[in-house]
């Protein structure tokens, strides 16, 4: 479809543009917003205006490092892959959507053919085009195409904001199916990044009866409080192995949720599980090898689990949201306009004592758009 002007299920017109706004990581630490043309959509293919698109720990890392292990970025890039905005045009084979539907956007799209795809493994398919991974462009633009299929309607009571935390939250959801929480589970989660106090909703909507936090920010072990957590520790002013020892009495938790990535973190999870217990890693470590007591793990039958993005999450994860629209608000610190993206790279970079979630703005002035 490349006419500029389309008319909504409403009788609205709505007028696209030939060129947008978007924003190039020219190098590390770089980032400039250019003029390209607005892409036209055929087939299952739907436009998308792009409302709201949240800054991941995977966008950090590749605007500080330029990759992420053996993925590494082709200059110049797009980046963002959590994100929500309207409908504006679609193609001719379209089914499920019209003009001027609100929609959060699954960012991985799948080939739909291959053995892991037809297993329901889809976010292990090796020709998955996942928004923002290298090559594929991202979500820092003005408009999107993207397959029908990988897009969520949005209830009328979510921002565009809250929408974009859809897909950080559906980490957590594949974490607790993948390590399999049982309702009454203990489960202790290791950082409350963004993805950690989203695994807390998580958590909440599994039926854990506790939920154990860790950190080492105020800011963000406050925030975990708000999202439900039931007891946090503050790893600067705690022993971490002797309060949940003291919680737990001794016998420790049933699962453990490790997602900041960090070495020893990980290594020392398999002190604070119980026996026969399992422990999923989300966050990527800064070397590819991490150290783990494999015997102890064996006498006491732990398991490790793996996460690498998600399946089937979207409905409950939107679900999820729409039942916590106030709690989850906060977790929201800092709002910018796609032109000062430059500004919001380097501020979730470089201040993490007061940042959670940085949410970008592509063609809102106004920031918070329902």
């Amino acid at each position: 479809m490349t006419v500029n002007e389309v008319i909504d299920v409403k009788g609205k017109s709505s007028h696209i543009p030939d060129t947008m706004k978007a924003a190039y990581l020219k190098q590390v630490k770089e980032v400039e917003v250019e003029k390209i043309k607005v892409p036209s959509v055929s087939g299952k293919e739907v436009l998308v205006k792009m409302m709201a698109v949240g800054i991941c720990g995977s966008d950090t890392h590749y605007f500080n490092h330029g990759s992420i292990g053996k993925r590494m970025v082709q200059f110049p890039h797009i980046q963002g892959h959590e994100c929500a905005g309207e409908i504006v045009a679609i193609g001719e084979e379209v089914t499920r959507f019209n003009v001027g539907d609100r929609v959060a956007i699954e960012p991985g799209v799948p080939c739909n053919t291959c053995e892991w795809c037809k297993l329901g493994k889809y976010n292990l398919c090796p020709e998955v085009q996942f928004l923002s991974t290298p090559p594929v462009k991202g979500a820092f633009v003005q408009y999107l195409k993207h397959r029908e299929d990988f897009l969520f309607q949005i209830p009328d009571e979510l921002s565009y904001e809250v929408a974009t935390l859809a897909e950080p939250l559906s980490v957590g959801i594949h974490a607790f199916k993948r390590g399999s929480l049982e309702p009454g589970q203990t489960v202790f989660i290791s950082g409350m990044g963004p993805v950690g106090l989203m695994a807390i909703l998580a958590a909440k909507s599994f039926g854990a009866k506790h939920i154990i936090v860790s950190d080492l920010e105020e800011l963000r072990l406050e925030t975990a409080k708000k999202f439900g957590a039931t007891e946090i520790i503050n790893i600067i002013e705690e022993e971490l192995e002797s309060r949940l020892n003291e919680i737990t009495d001794c016998l420790g938790v049933d699962l453990v949720i490790e997602t900041s990535g960090n070495t020893n973190a990980l290594s020392s999870s398999i002190k604070y599980v119980k026996r026969g217990g399992n422990i999923v890693s989300i966050g990527f470590p800064a070397q590819d090898q991490v150290p783990l007591d494999i015997t102890y793990m064996l006498q006491n039958e732990i398991d490790l689990y793996t996460v690498y993005r998600y399946t089937n999450t979207y409905p409950l994860a939107i679900r999820i949201l729409e039942s916590s629209i106030q709690t989850v608000q906060s977790i929201i610190t800092d709002r910018y306009d796609l032109d000062d993206i430059q500004q919001a790279m380097d501020k979730v970079s470089n201040d993490r004592k007061n940042t959670l979630k940085v949410v970008v703005f592509p063609n809102n002035k106004g920031r918070v758009l329902k």
